[in-house]
């Protein structure tokens, strides 16, 4: 690990207090960032905090909820008035519902923070970007799901593919003015998202086994966290609008 890596710059993390956000919240204080993270679970934020103290690291954590526009606003002007990198992490995940299952309820909350809640925090984020020298790097955890069907169900599904469209938009639009902008696609992470993972349907689940048959061992989320902290290095510096499988080659099958 390059503890000097991102020295000097701020940073902004979603999903912070556990599995991939709270590893990348780790991993870019390590390596000299200062770090703003954010997640809508206060009390798992404090489990963060005990693991930086641990490291011997710091952080901001803050206590948002990335569904909402006053919410993020006040996390962005928390961060500035410089904001280098921006990693969305958080996400939910929607009981493997196929379209035929899914309540209204479910779809507008998975979308609401997999995809509405990126695109919020993105947008507040690019006038920071755009304002100052060197631009910067956008880093957006999508999912194996943003490449096929097999993985989740409708919404999630729906809402990772968002996500990819989301992503090359900006990279194509503000590449041009030095922000960068790619995706990380997780396979199976050992993570705390399992509480929305657990399958409502039976069948639906027996169908999405068969793609996740030739999946292998879930990641550790410091192994996701490390594609998101070279992503948003300038040794990825000519990447750009890029779709990273960290899947252990799960999307080969």
């Amino acid at each position: 690990m390059d503890t000097s890596r991102h020295s000097g710059k701020v940073a902004i993390v979603t999903g912070a207090a556990n599995g991939i956000g709270r590893a990348t919240v780790l991993r870019l204080a390590a390596e000299g960032a200062r770090v703003v993270g954010f997640d809508v679970n206060d009390t798992a934020l404090a489990e963060t905090s005990e693991a930086l103290g641990a490291a011997g690291l710091t952080a901001e954590l803050v206590a948002a909820d990335i569904t909402s526009q006053a919410d993020v606003d006040r996390v962005v002007a928390l961060a500035g008035p410089r904001i280098d990198v921006l990693a969305n992490v958080a996400g939910i995940m929607d009981h493997f519902l196929p379209l035929g299952e899914v309540d209204d309820a479910t779809w507008e909350r998975v979308l609401g923070v997999n995809l509405t809640g990126v695109m919020r925090l993105t947008r507040a984020v690019l006038p920071v970007m755009l304002a100052q020298d060197g631009g910067g790097a956008i880093v957006t955890v999508a999912s194996k799901a943003s490449l096929g069907a097999g993985a989740s169900g409708v919404a999630y599904t729906t809402s990772k593919h968002g996500v990819i469209g989301l992503v090359r938009s900006v990279a194509y639009f503000y590449g041009p003015q030095g922000i960068r902008s790619n995706a990380v696609l997780p396979g199976a992470v050992e993570t705390a998202i399992g509480a929305t993972a657990a399958p409502q349907s039976e069948w639906a689940m027996q169908r999405a086994m068969l793609s996740m048959g030739v999946m292998g061992s879930p990641a550790q989320p410091d192994q996701i966290a490390s594609v998101v902290s070279w992503l948003a290095s300038e040794e990825a510096s000519n990447v750009n609008g890029a779709t990273v499988s960290a899947d252990g080659g799960w999307s080969t099958a």
